[in-house]
């Protein structure tokens, strides 16, 4: 069952009508190398602040929510003033990369962050970024460890809990071997990860639209991931181009997503941009447009999240005459 600090959290990162279009903006060395291809490393603390200040100020607007980190953009968006006071607020809680073992990645959680230091500035869920493979055994073991870890941690909060699983290549495999495996990779999953008490799924699409091609196999397989996960779920952009990104929003929506949660299909140009002017121009132009429409699809074909929950938008949950009591 809900409780009333999820619920609340999940009403504000959803439209009214219950779906979710939720821009990211949490990119830390991924934007560095956008920034600074040659040199990623010298990329100054400023200049990273500078470029989450124009995307919250010109994509926050657009969305249910703005998914930040706390290294660069929570504090400081919040302080300018540029993340609107009506949008909901998701944070990253790993480490930017990923430790690379022998067995596979692990995910490491950001050093002095934490579940309740989110709670506290105002955020409405926490999300996870976890590398994983489902065929890996014992890193994939170690990686739910982490994941049960802090939706305990979410739960003794009572704030949402997001994770976004990742494959990746294991040694030896190529990407066209790795594509191939991807649906089941990916719906495996889904099964495992939230089998954990987490709120949201941020699910990869199950498929790569270059090598299938027939809608109806796409849309079968966005119904066996919705019917492998557990909780709401929504598609994020792996920085696919943006027609390729609507194309998988409108299939996974109609299998029973609740929206997305994408970053680069929608922004990812403007970084190429070096003078601040062209940049703002682009993401109050076309990155608003990709906002506009992508929001479009998910209005028109997304499952509110509480219809995965078996819930109705009036009776999220049973309230009694002392709940305040027990709470």
């Amino acid at each position: 069952m809900l409780t009333i600090g999820k619920i609340r959290g999940l009403q504000q990162i959803s439209s009214p009508d219950g779906v979710f279009a939720i821009c990211a903006m949490d990119h830390r060395g991924s934007l560095k190398s956008m920034i600074a291809k040659a040199h990623p490393g010298e990329v100054s603390y400023q200049a990273m602040v500078e470029r989450k200040l124009e995307l919250c100020e010109t994509l926050a607007p657009h969305s249910t929510a703005a998914l930040l980190d706390p290294n660069y953009g929570t504090a400081q968006c919040i302080a300018s003033g540029m993340l609107p006071g009506r949008a909901g607020l998701l944070i990253s809680t790993e480490a930017s990369g990923y430790l690379d073992s022998p067995q596979g990645r692990l995910t490491t959680l950001q050093q002095g962050w934490s579940v309740e230091k989110i709670r506290r500035v105002g955020g409405s869920g926490a999300k996870l970024l976890l590398h994983y493979r489902p065929d890996l055994s014992e890193v994939a073991s170690h990686q739910l460890a982490v994941t049960r870890s802090l939706a305990e941690e979410c739960l003794k909060h009572d704030l949402l809990c997001v994770v976004e699983p990742k494959t990746y290549p294991i040694e030896g495999e190529t990407e066209l071997q790795l594509n191939e495996r991807k649906p089941e990779l990916v719906i495996q999953t889904a099964k495992q990860i939230t089998s954990l008490a987490i709120d949201v799924l941020k699910a990869e699409f199950p498929a790569d639209l270059s090598q299938i091609k027939d809608e109806a196999s796409l849309l079968t397989l966005c119904h066996r991931l919705d019917e492998a996960s557990r909780t709401p779920w929504v598609i994020l952009s792996a920085g696919a181009n943006f027609d390729s990104f609507c194309r998988e929003v409108k299939l996974a929506c109609q299998a029973g997503a609740s929206g997305f949660l994408a970053g680069r299909a929608i922004w990812q140009e403007a970084e190429d941009i070096d003078e601040k002017e062209g940049r703002i121009k682009f993401l109050s132009t076309v990155a608003v447009d990709r906002m506009k429409r992508l929001m479009e699809i998910t209005t028109k074909y997304a499952a509110p999240w509480y219809k995965k929950l078996r819930l109705s938008s009036r009776q999220l949950a049973q309230v009694s005459e002392t709940w305040f009591l027990d709470y």
